[in-house]
């Protein structure tokens, strides 16, 4: 409640100014979002690209039935935190409805295809790399001043009142370093001078992320590589085990990823960043598929060739009719109810699953904060 008051107040003000007859509903805390096609509601139907899911049989079980973007059936990770914050799901930044009392809900600027660096994802051309959805976090920023009047007090505490997620990483391995044998990035690096070299990037968009005023940032791990579809199929893999010189790959980059994040909160003296693992989070049901009611977490949904594994899911492609039991979507991301078990660890899972803070956890702290907050302030005034 205490949280509500403060955004109403400090946020909605000068719309019921212009507007004093209009009941404002209280806002929940505003969302962003960052990074792939992991997280990515829609951007890339607005872009030239191949990178995208805006046709059938993509959002066959969302709320409308149809593609919207998402790659999935149904929602993804972003949609289901947004239903714990009590909100509709932001919407793409590249939307044309983004405007108005939406966009003081948040956004999404993620795009399919990204990495951490920028010469990830090449091959689908016109992608919004990330520096350039931090350019369009600027550009939100500004946006959302000349709705409130200019009042830029009211836009910085909107965006350190916010909640962030960001999802990079693993296009880095599968969309670089590994997408083809002997890639510019594997002869230039070993595997190992590679992921120092991709964690220090990501420190630098992380710490750009801080000075743009974001102040609770979720940020996920890689998942298990070398165990989706995709690269079960590529690889050969006989028996669906999963391909050890990926899994390599994230089993180095994830722990330095916790390190640096461990590291940049004591430089910046808060809990900013909070480390998702992503990778025991997936791995819970891939390793043990029936324990979480799957028939299988080897073979796509959607798809087709070896385990469904083989490109997009598409119209032409066979498509399982309880798309429940399946752990994987298609040939890289997972089913709504896969997502749903991954959003249920960001909520309540042990510090193996989200280091220092489970969500439930920074959702109590911050609306503790924010009630002492608008206390001290109705004592000021």
């Amino acid at each position: 409640m205490a949280w509500c008051l403060m955004m109403m107040m400090s946020l909605v003000q000068l719309l019921l100014i212009q507007q004093p007859t209009t009941m404002v509903e209280c806002q929940p805390r505003a969302f962003f979002v960052f990074g792939d096609s992991l997280v990515d509601s829609g951007n890339n139907n607005y872009l030239a690209t191949t990178a995208r899911a805006d046709s059938p049989p993509y959002g066959l079980d969302y709320p409308t039935h149809r593609a919207t973007g998402r790659f999935s059936n149904g929602r993804n990770v972003p949609d289901i935190i947004s239903e714990y914050l009590g909100a509709e799901p932001v919407l793409p930044y590249l939307s044309p409805h983004l405007d108005g009392g939406d966009l003081l809900r948040g956004a999404n600027f993620a795009s399919a295809g990204v990495g951490i660096l920028n010469d990830t994802g090449i091959q689908f051309a016109n992608i919004i790399r990330i520096q350039k959805q931090l350019r369009y976090f600027q550009q939100y920023q500004s946006r959302v001043r000349r709705l409130l009047g200019g009042d830029g007090d009211a836009v910085g505490r909107l965006v350190q009142g916010a909640l962030v997620l960001i999802t990079l990483g693993g296009n880095d391995f599968i969309n670089n370093y590994y997408l083809v044998p002997f890639s510019a990035r594997s002869r230039e690096m070993a595997l190992p001078d590679y992921v120092r070299y991709l964690v220090a990037e990501y420190a630098k968009v992380l710490r750009q992320l801080h000075a743009l005023g974001a102040r609770r940032v979720l940020v996920t791990g890689s998942g298990p590589l070398g165990c989706a579809p995709a690269e079960l199929a590529l690889r050969g893999s006989r028996a669906g085990e999963c391909d050890a010189e990926l899994q390599r790959a994230a089993a180095l980059y994830n722990p330095q990823l916790v390190d640096m994040i461990r590291g940049l909160n004591a430089d910046l003296g808060a809990d900013v960043f909070v480390a998702v693992n992503a990778h025991r989070m997936h791995m819970d049901f891939i390793s043990d598929p029936a324990a979480y009611g799957f028939v299988t977490s080897k073979v796509a949904c959607c798809g087709q060739g070896p385990y469904n594994g083989v490109g997009l899911c598409t119209a032409a492609s066979s498509v399982c009719p309880d798309r429940s039991l399946y752990a994987f979507w298609d040939n890289f991301h997972p089913t709504e109810r896969a997502n749903r078990i991954i959003v249920s660890q960001f909520m309540d899972g042990t510090q193996e699953y989200m280091h220092p803070l489970n969500l439930t956890t920074i959702l109590a702290v911050d609306a503790r904060a924010a009630a002492a907050a608008a206390a001290a302030d109705a004592t000021f005034n």
